[in-house]
């Protein structure tokens, strides 16, 4: 905390915008050597996901039909893309929880006594977020070609649009992270604020093409899942990755994916940043 104090109390008057990036990477830093002397919350925050890819890979795995195939391969190809998206969104609660914990010691309330700019605490916050799950992310990345996960089965693919997958994917995580900004700001204690991450996230991930091809449900919840934000980005990062897909679908968010992916996250960011830099000018710990 005095690090960062001494850092913003440094800061000379200038460029509005250029005082905006610095005091919010002051923060960023803050949190990455918090998080760094706290090795065990980077472990916990793999082992789940690499428990899901275990689990759907060789549970589910010889009883999921995709395209017509029980092959496991063809699941866990499948499968991928809707774990490293629910990766991405579930840090949502740690990220809320943080801001929450920071709440309640009244660090919130001291960086709004200093001559920061609007809302560099959250972006800050965000961004190291951002960080740890890109690192989540290439963890999970190498469990899943473990298991025999592959892109590009069909030569359709390159290198590129396999960065590309990625970099949709920790759009949609840094936007979801605001959603997790907003209701750490909201409630009054870090338990409170995981239980409020969760619950929301539980629908969004499980209602939607992760899993289970949505041509398999039943008309109007196969409506729901295939406009729902997060199934837009999991179709994306198959159609990028060349992995297999879903059954064909006349809903815009499934016949462009990626611009639909692009969209929901810019529009999700936009809405929930207004809402959690309003809510943190009045948030009492």
């Amino acid at each position: 905390m005095s690090a960062v104090t001494d850092a913003v109390r440094g800061t000379a008057p200038g460029n509005p915008l250029g005082q905006s990036v610095r005091d919010s990477l002051v923060v960023a830093k803050r949190n990455l050597i918090r998080m760094s002397r706290i090795p065990e919350m980077v472990i916990f925050g793999l082992i789940q996901p690499i428990m899901f890819v275990v689990l759907f890979t060789y549970v589910f795995g010889g009883s999921m039909q995709i395209g017509g195939s029980t092959s496991a391969t063809d699941y866990t190809n499948f499968l991928m893309a809707g774990i490293f998206a629910q990766t991405v969104t579930f840090a949502t609660a740690g990220a809320g929880a943080g801001i929450a914990d920071d709440m309640h010691k009244g660090l919130i309330d001291r960086f709004r006594s200093l001559p920061m700019a609007r809302g560099a605490v959250l972006t800050g916050r965000t961004l190291a977020d951002l960080v740890q799950t890109a690192l989540t992310l290439l963890v999970l990345a190498a469990v899943a070609l473990l298991v025999g996960w592959r892109v590009g089965s069909d030569g359709s693919t390159n290198a590129a649009r396999v960065l590309a997958a990625f970099g949709l994917l920790l759009l949609l995580g840094y936007a979801f992270t605001w959603i997790g900004a907003l209701i750490g700001l909201s409630v009054r204690t870090p338990e409170a604020a995981t239980s409020g991450g969760l619950i929301w996230l539980f629908p969004v991930t499980f209602i939607s093409n992760a899993f289970v091809d949505t041509g398999n449900m039943t008309p109007w919840l196969r409506h729901i899942a295939e406009w729902n934000p997060f199934s837009a980005t999991v179709q994306a990062c198959r159609v990028l990755f060349a992995n297999p897909g879903q059954s064909a679908s006349d809903a815009w968010p499934m016949q462009h994916p990626v611009w639909a992916s692009l969209i929901y996250s810019v529009l999700i960011i936009l809405i929930f940043r207004t809402l959690a830099v309003r809510k943190y000018r009045s948030a009492t710990a």
